[in-house]
This record gives structure tokens, sequence and C-alpha cells, in this order.
């Protein structure tokens, strides 16, 4: 489900990057990450959740798990038609911020920057509610043993983005207006179709129905969760520095090589945030369940998987790395070479993440935001920034592409006495 969710931005940048244009396509990635920070709402919401949904079917409360399911989802899509306007009042002034830092761009492409960057949030921020509960309902789909059907309702958004885009864009020649449109319509079915599945009688183990504001369930929730909430806005955070960065020493190709990394990296990234997602009600359940045999069986095979998993994806992506630059990239011998030569050394990144986000996301299933909190935050905000702004100064532009294995490596360390100093609190060694 992770891997179709990705899709949305990488499908709008292949069509964009192909038939639209370079400026068109650098607005894009520029903008990309303030949606994301808004949108990582329901990533919180959606796993914070999970974890007290789960460990109430885990305790035998299937009522209370519904009441708890429901209010979740009803809170979400509030709170995603308050940040959809928000978004959309201070998009301008963002994008003007975020273009600030080319020099080498005349007033006149500066300004026609900043406005496709207008354009393309204010349409994606018009199905921000329904983007929300999509990114809520994937471990939902979980708890309720229903993750096929997730599966489904995920594949038919990323099929219709496809389509949608290629009819808007390259049929109708819309350019990143097509290309927005395209993934607003697609987020709003990805939202919609869950809806109407939870809304109805089901067999799955929850249902949307009545419920009440529980204000301590809910603040639980959003304890719990912050660890991915703040991860999303960390992650989006440090691709505006990145972008501040290559600007600065590259100019705007810059931008659009990180921007074609991005892309292929939530592939891969993907795979690691949707096993994480896929396990933790299973470690909330057996958690709540207090089976501490299981909890361990988990455990290992989640450390051996991510191991096996990052070493496979660093292998593929040394090895594809210029077909897979190609698939964005035209007729731009400079800005192929810069992104092929990037994405080999930002790779090596994967032989660690693996392990890094599913010990956030196991610690956040166990109920203890607090931990998944600083390995989150260590991660994807701290050591980041930190290398981003320091190994440039040693390696230049290899420096950026380096930042992301650097901070991996750091939190590593963080990860493994966390790890170890929990095992007897919680069984799971």
């Amino acid at each position: 489900m992770m891997v179709f969710i990705s899709v949305y931005g990488i499908v709008d940048g292949f069509f964009v990057s192909n038939f639209a244009g370079e400026l068109p396509f650098a607005a894009l990635n520029l903008i990309y990450p303030l949606i994301m920070i808004l949108g990582a709402v329901g990533f919180m919401l959606g796993t914070g959740g999970n974890a007290v949904v789960s460990k109430a079917l885990g305790e035998g409360d299937s009522a209370r798990a519904n009441r708890y399911f429901s209010m979740l989802i009803y809170a979400t899509v509030v709170i995603g038609v308050v940040l959809s306007i928000c978004g959309m009042l201070v998009v301008r002034p963002v994008a003007k911020l975020f273009a600030s830092a080319e020099q080498n761009m005349s007033d006149a492409e500066r300004a026609e920057l900043i406005d496709w960057c207008v354009i393309y949030a204010r349409i994606i921020l018009a199905a921000l509610p329904m983007f929300m509960i999509q990114n809520a309902f994937q471990g939902f789909f979980v708890t309720a043993e229903k993750s096929r059907l997730g599966l489904y309702v995920t594949v038919m958004a990323g099929v219709c983005n496809i389509i949608l885009d290629a009819m808007f864009v390259v049929g109708f020649q819309g350019g990143l207006v097509g290309a927005a449109i395209a993934t607003a319509l697609s987020q709003v079915l990805g939202g919609v179709l869950p809806s109407f599945y939870f809304f109805r009688k089901n067999d799955s183990l929850l249902r949307l129905g009545k419920t009440r504001f529980e204000p301590k369930v809910f603040g639980k929730v959003c304890v719990n969760g912050l660890s991915e909430l703040l991860s999303n806005i960390s992650l989006s955070v440090v691709t505006i520095l990145y972008n501040a960065q290559l600007m600065r020493y590259v100019g705007i190709k810059g931008v659009s090589a990180y921007g074609i990394m991005m892309y292929i990296g939530f592939i891969f990234i993907a795979v690691f945030i949707g096993y994480s997602i896929g396990v933790s009600p299973i470690v909330g359940y057996d958690y709540g369940a207090q089976n501490k045999k299981e909890l361990k069986n988990i455990f290992t095979k989640s450390v051996v998987f991510s191991l096996i998993a990052g070493i496979v994806m660093t292998a593929l992506a040394c090895l594809f790395a210029t077909p897979l630059s190609r698939i964005f990239v035209r007729d731009d011998r400079e800005l192929l070479a810069l992104t092929t030569r990037g994405l080999r050394i930002y790779s090596l990144c994967f032989l660690l993440t693996g392990l890094n986000i599913f010990a956030s996301s196991f610690f956040t299933a166990l109920s203890n935001g607090t931990l998944s909190l600083l390995i989150s935050f260590f991660r994807t905000f701290l050591c980041q920034v930190a290398a981003v702004l320091l190994l440039p100064l040693l390696l230049e532009v290899d420096g950026i592409w380096l930042a992301a294995f650097m901070a991996e490596l750091i939190t590593m360390f963080l990860t493994v006495s966390i790890v170890l100093l929990n095992k007897k609190r919680y069984g799971y060694l």
C-alpha cells in the first residue's frame, strides 16, 4: 500500500518532467514538502490510533476499539479541512521563501516558478482531507484484518492517478495543472472508498459508527503518533534544507536532481514504512495480550528482514541508477549525470534505514511514543540537518548526497542502545 501511495508523487514527476518542462518540474519539487507537512497529520492519527485500537482488540474490547476508530477518522476529516484552508492561505509566501535561495534566476523566472508552486499546491490541498484519511486508513486496514482490501483500494487509486495524468498532462496538454488535478482526484478516490467500506456493515474487525470525542484518548493517540508526525515534518523540513543547499551549490538543476532521487527513493523507503505499518497492529495486539514469545518472534524476523531488504535495495539502486534516472530525464545530459551520481551515493542510506524505521514504529506499537519520537527526531531531523550543513563544506555536492547515510549511521548507535536498554521491560529479546 505504501509503495502505491508513493506512486502519486512519482507519476506527477514523470509526466511533468517529460511533458511540462523544467520550471514546472522544479516548482513541483520545491513546494511538495509543504504538502507533505500538512498531510503528515493523517499518518500521526493513523499510526498513533492503531496502537490504541489494536491494543483494545487484543484486550477483547471490540466496542471500545470501534469507538476509538470512529473518533479518529472523524477527527482526521475535520483537522484536514482546517489544514487545507490554512495551507491555501500561506502557500504563496512559503513559495517565495523557498525560491529565494536561487540567485541565478531572473525576476521573471522566479515569479513564474512561484506561480507554478502556488497553482499546484492549492489544487492538491483541496483534496487534503481525503489524502489524510487515506493515510490514516492504511494501518487500520491491517488492524481490521483486511490488509488485502487496503492494497486493492490503494492500487485502484494509484492506477487512477496514472490514467488521469496521461489524460490531463499528455492528452489535454494540461501540464502541471493537469498533474495536480489528476493527483487530487485519485486521492479523493483513495479516501472515499475505504470510508464507504467501513461505514457499511462488513465482516472486518472495525466499523465506523457513533462515537464521542474523548480528549484523554485523543491526546494519547497524538503523543503516541507524534514520532511519525515529526518524522514526516522533519523529512519535509530537511528536504527544504537540501533544496536550499543544492540551489547554492548547483542551482535549479540540483533541485530537479534531488527531486528525481526522492521519487526513486520513495519506492524503496515505502517498503520499510509499509512493513512497519503492517507489523505494528500485530505488535500492539501481542503486547495487549502479553504474548512475549510472539513479540520476540516478530522482533527477530523484522530485524532480519530489514537487514536483507536494505542490502538488496542498495545494490539495486546502485546497479540501475542510470536507467532509473532516465525515466525522468530525457535529453539533459548534465542533469542525468548529476542525478545518477547522487543516487548511487544516497542509496547507501538504505542499508540502515529499514532498521531505524522499524525500531521507531516498534516502540510506537508498544505505546512508548517517547522512545519512538527520540529515534525519529534524531534520525530525520537532528542528524540530517547537521550532516547536510557540514558535509558540503568538505565534499561539496557529494557531501549533500552523503548526508542521509551519515544520519542513518549515527542514529543506528542510538537505536541499538535503546533496544538493549528496554529488552527486559518488554521482553522482545
